[in-house]
Parts: structure tokens; C-alpha cells; sequence
């Protein structure tokens, strides 16, 4: 079965989105020729997309939909297997090389000129232009603007006034700060961001970084004072963890909304400026150095766009002339507009003509940017740590395993150490050959039902919906031919895949049920299944068979009426120990016996 695409003049398709005006040209039929675009969903799009469809109603584009959890990840895994839409998104930049060869140079094109030297020299790749940031989310410490004016506190410059302030703040019996830590991320996140309060953004810290990433350096030695530093944000009270661990939005509403504490260090963009039930207003400032001669702010570009440098062959020049205009569009001041405004407070232009207004939540980060008092997050380059190394930040924060500056220090070393060393442990299996999705969904309803122990395996598989979201049930992502790690199983996983369900079932039943295929929006057009059976056996009508689901990969009215039995178990790891099992696979191998 192969997975179907919806193709279709873009005026067309928006206009069932977004109820664009009828005045917008359809006069392009679905299918009329083969110029249309390949486009992968990503959030953050819908009003630039709406825009497009009304400046330029004669583009088609193909959607593509991918809902799985790990969009990065499979953007730079089509990247490898060179299977990128034609317009290619993303949000980090992992390989500059690959880009190289995937990706067509942009440098020559006018929207290039929107951009500071500066930023071109920043994504230059051997001379060429790649990739473009599209926005920036800035950040910097989140606090209530609103209390503070109330107190007659001021915004701190220096570490001295931070630290009176903070004193001040406990003695009216509130939380100076408070610090999240759902993600590991984040507290990787506050601790290398102090860091950059000083050394790191120098030659030598950025010298540093590149041998360190590279086994050539270690953390012992150069981390001392950062981690002195940071032991004294945690003295003066700046970082309180939240005992329920929730994630940033909701700490900055209960903390900061509620007027528990003044400050909250969280990379997240906030959707608000101000408070819902209060109207307390949100405010920002920079991480604050020292002696206040490097307070700075964070900035991360959301996403990033290319075009495919297949559209440079021949045949393909309508296609190149009109993702060319797609670009030049998102790169004027009308396209920008699209991805900042009120509800995306903390979002700022990628050109250098955006403004924003002298009260926005990041006027301020919107200079320091300018005069070079903002600094790029780390990412790039440590993605196999990151998450460890924030777990033992963590720990530190929250006083728990003894863990303490120079223990970070020394968890930093072991981490890139085994990462380097044992780099070939990371791979728990190879793929022979790129899978098709119906291949994947079977190579997943395998892993299933094996871990089910079932007779039978149904896995819906994504597509695009005009006008739904997509499903988070189904599977979304192909697997590429190559080694497998676990950046790869989460790839290819749906979002919902903590959990599963049984259900006992004649064959008759089974191939209704795959034939109608997962009404998950319930508007009559379902999402294709795929079945699979231990040993490929065929189901006689009349047999009972135990057939296996993803949890909330069936609707409310089939778990009913099949009487669903619901287990705990998460499919990640239910895959990932089957392809330990495999060692190797193929798309026509690997029976399930």
C-alpha cells in the first residue's frame, strides 16, 4: 500500500486551513503537472503558508506529514538517506558536510543580502550559503515585571546587585528564583549559559569546545569558576527546583504568575507577556555576569530552510524558480511578520530590518543581539551528552547522589570519554536498505507483537489530512539503510507510544478492520493500517486471534466493542530490544515467528 500525499494548488489547501478569502485563484487542478513542492509539516508555518496561498496562489505544494517524536532526528536521517522535500526544514544544524551535498547554495540569490555579514559568516560552509535561520528565539531569565515594579526592586547589573537583591526578595518571603528541570536540557542549558557570563564564548572557550568534542581536551582545569559561579546562583536562592518537575511554561505561571518567586531560568518561548488572572507583566533579562561587564542573552534560530539541490537538474528549473520565490517571500519583512506577534512574544526576525517595539518582552535582547551581548545556545556538537551531563546538573540543583561542581566536572570527562571510546556501542543495529513507511509500520508491528506475544499486529501510518494535525498514533518516519541508534528507533517511533492494547478478534473481524483502516479525526477518512501476522500466516475468517494496538491507535468505538485490554510498556524500548535481537535488517527480512 503505499502512503498517500495530498498535491494540490497551495490557495487550495489553505484556504480549508484557514478559510482564506474566496477571492484567492484556484485555477490549478490537484495533480495538474508534476511542479509541485515537496513541503514537510512543521509548526510555526501556518500563517507564512497562509500568506504564501494568497501572494502566490499558482504554487502547488505536496505535504508531507510527520508526527513522530523526534523531528530533528528524522529531518538529518532523510538528509543521510537523501529523501529531503523539496524544501527542506529544520531545526538544528547537525551536519555542515551533508548539508553541502544535499543542499543547494544560496549565496547567490537577493533574500541572501536580508542577513548581516556576521550571520552569513556564521552559516557559511566553505564559502557557500546552506541553510538560513528563519527566526530567532531569544532568551534570558524570565521574571514578574510587575512585582518588582511594586517592590521598587530594579533589574540587576552585576552579580552584587543580584545577590541584595535576592536577600531582599527572601526577606519579603517569596523565592528569589526558580530553575526548570524537567528536561535535562534546560539545566545543561543554565549552567553552560553562565558559563558564557565569561570564558566560553572567548577564542579560548571556543577553542576549548572544538578539542574538547574532539577527546583533545577536558573539563578539569577549565570549569572551576564557572562552577563556583554557579554554586553561588544556587546560594543566593536563584535556583529552586520545582519538587513536581513540571515543564518551564507552567512553572513560570505558578511560580512567577502566582507571585511565589520573582525570577525563573527556563529556555522556553513563552506564548505570554502577560499574566492571564493577574495581568502582572512578564519580563526578561540577561544572564548576568559577574562583574556585569558580559551579561548576555541566549538566542537559537527555530528553524532552518534549504531547498534540495535535486531541483538544480534538469526538468526541474519551475520548481527551482518557485521554491527561489517561497524563500524570497519568508525573507521579507511581510514574511517574517508570519512567525512573530503577540502570541510568539519571545520571537524575533532573522533579517536584519526586523524591529520590535521599545515594550516588547525582548527589546532589550533584540540590542544585545545587535551589539553582539547574545550568544548562540549550545547544541550542535554535543548531542550525545547533553542529556546526561543535564542529569548530573540536576542532581547538583536539587542537592541529591552528593553531587556537587566538581563532581559535574568530572562527570563531563567520563561522559565525552565513553561517548568517544565506545562510540560503536551506540549503535544497536543495521539497516541493510532504506524501508519504505508501509515496511517501517511492519518492521514496528513486529516488534509489537513479539513484545506482545499476540498473534497479530495493527499500526496505522501517517499521512497528510487537510485541515487535521496529523496522527501521533501512527508511524510517521521511514528507516534509512545504515546503523541504528537510539536517535534513529525515536525517530521512527510515533509520539504516543507509551502503552499498548489487546484485543481478541476473529479474522474476519481483523481484515475488516484493516481494510477500513483509523478514523482518528472521525470525519470519514481514515488513516491506512497495516497488519501483520506471526509468521506471515494468513487469519481464517473464522478463527480468534489476540491482535495488538498501539495505545490510541484504534477509536474509542472499536476499543469498546473488541473490549480493549490495556498494558503498560513503551514501544521505544520494545523496539529497541528487537533490533538488538536482529542485529541486521531488511525490508523483506526478518520474519516474526
Amino acid at each position: 500500500m503505499a502512503a498517500r500525499f495530498l498535491r494540490r494548488p497551495l490557495a487550495l489547501a489553505v484556504a480549508a486551513l484557514f478559510l482564506l478569502s474566496a477571492c484567492i485563484p484556484l485555477n490549478k487542478a490537484p495533480d495538474s503537472h508534476g511542479d509541485a513542492l515537496t513541503w514537510s509539516t512543521w509548526n510555526g508555518y501556518d500563517n507564512f503558508l497562509q500568506l504564501l496561498g494568497e501572494t502566490c496562489p499558482d504554487i502547488e505544494l505536496e505535504f508531507i506529514s510527520y508526527t513522530g517524536r523526534n523531528r530533528t532526528g528524522y529531518s538529518w536521517a532523510q538528509m543521510r538517506g537523501d529523501d529531503i522535500p523539496d524544501i527542506f526544514i529544520t531545526s538544528q544544524v547537525l551536519d555542515k558536510d551533508l548539508a553541502k551535498e544535499r543542499l543547494l547554495d544560496l549565496s547567490g540569490y537577493d533574500f541572501v543580502n536580508k542577513f548581516s555579514t556576521g550571520m552569513l559568516d556564521q552559516m557559511a560552509i566553505d564559502g557557500g550559503i546552506y541553510l538560513l535561520p528563519v527566526n530567532y528565539a531569544m532568551y534570558g531569565i524570565f521574571y514578574n515585571k510587575t512585582l518588582m515594579e511594586e517592590y521598587g526592586w530594579k533589574v540587576p547589573a552585576n552579580f552584587s546587585e543580584l545577590e541584595s537583591l535576592c536577600a531582599k526578595i527572601e526577606a519579603a518571603g517569596l523565592i528569589p528564583g526558580v530553575v526548570g528541570t524537567q528536561l535535562t536540557g534546560s539545566t545543561f542549558s543554565t549552567v553552560f549559559n553562565l558559563a558564557k557570563t565569561s570564558w566560553l564564548t572567548t577564542p579560548e572557550g571556543m577553542g576549548w569546545e572544538r578539542d574538547f568534542l574532539a577527546g583533545n581536551a577536558t573539563a578539569k582545569d577549565m570549569w572551576e569558576d564557572t562552577m563556583d559561579y554557579v554554586q553561588q546562583y544556587i546560594d543566593i536562592g536563584m535556583l529552586h527546583t520545582d519538587p513536581e518537575d513540571r515543564s518551564n511554561p507552567k512553572l513560570i505561571l505558578d511560580y512567577l504568575g502566582n507571585r511565589k518567586a520573582v525570577f525563573c531560568t527556563a529556555v522556553t518561548t513563552v506564548n505570554i507577556s502577560e499574566f492571564p488572572d493577574t495581568g502582572d507583566e512578564l519580563g526578561m533579562m540577561p544572564f548576568i555576569s559577574e562583574d556585569g561587564s558580559k551579561n548576555i542573552y541566549m538566542y537559537n534560530p527555530v528553524t532552518y530552510l534549504g531547498i534540495n539541490k535535486h531541483l538544480t537538474e534538469p526538468g526541474n528549473e519551475k520548481k527551482l524558480e518557485n521554491a527561489i520565490r517561497i524563500l524570497s517571500l519568508i525573507y521579507s519583512n511581510e514574511g517574517q511578520a508570519t512567525f512573530t506577534g503577540e502570541d510568539m512574544p519571545c520571537v524575533m526576525s532573522a533579517i536584519d530590518s526586523g524591529e520590535v517595539p521599545e515594550n516588547s518582552l525582548i527589546y532589550d535582547a533584540l540590542q544585545a543581539f545587535r551589539d553582539g551581548r547574545a550568544f548562540r545556545m549550545t547544541y550542535a556538537g554535543w548531542e550525545s551528552n547533553l542529556a546526561n551531563m543535564g542529569q548530573a546538573y540536576k542532581e547538583w540543583f536539587r542537592g541529591e547522589n552528593h553531587m556537587d561542581g566538581e563532581r559535574c566536572i568530572s562527570r563531563m570527562d567520563e561522559l565525552q570519554d565513553s561517548s568517544l571510546t565506545q562510540s560503536d556501542l551506540l549503535y544497536i543495529c543495521e539497516s541493510t536498505a532504506d524501508f519504505s513507511l508501509e515496511e517501517t509500520a511492519r518492521l514496528i508491528g513486529k516488534a509489537l507483537g513479539s513484545a506482545a506475544d499476540v498473534d497479530a499486529a495493527m499500526v496505522p501510518i501517517g499521512e497528510f489530512h487537510e485541515g487535521y494535525a496529523g496522527v501521533n498514533s501512527g508511524v510517521t518516519g521511514k528507516l534509512y539503510a545504515g546503523k541504528i541508534n537510539d536517535e534513529i528507533v525515536s525517530a521512527i517511533c510515533p509520539t504516543n507510544e507509551e502503552g499498548y492494547a489487546v484485543m481478541s478478534m476473529t479474522g474476519a473481524r481483523v481484515k475488516e478492520l484493516a481494510q477500513e483502516g483509523f478514523d482518528a479525526d472521525g470525519n470519514g477518512n481514515p488513516y491506512p493500517y497495516i497488519l501483520v501476522t506471526r509468521g506471515e500466516k494468513e487469519l481464517l475468517d473464522s478463527g480468534v486471534y489476540e491482535v495488538v494496538f498501539l495505545i490510541h491507535g484504534y477509536t474509542e468505538k472499536v476499543g469498546e466493542k473488541e473490549s480493549a485490554k490495556i498494558y503498560k510498556g513503551s514501544l521505544m524500548d520494545f523496539l529497541r530490544i528487537w533490533l538488538k535481537e536482529q542485529r541486521i535488517v531488511s525490508p523483506d527480512g526478518n520474519p516474526w515467528g
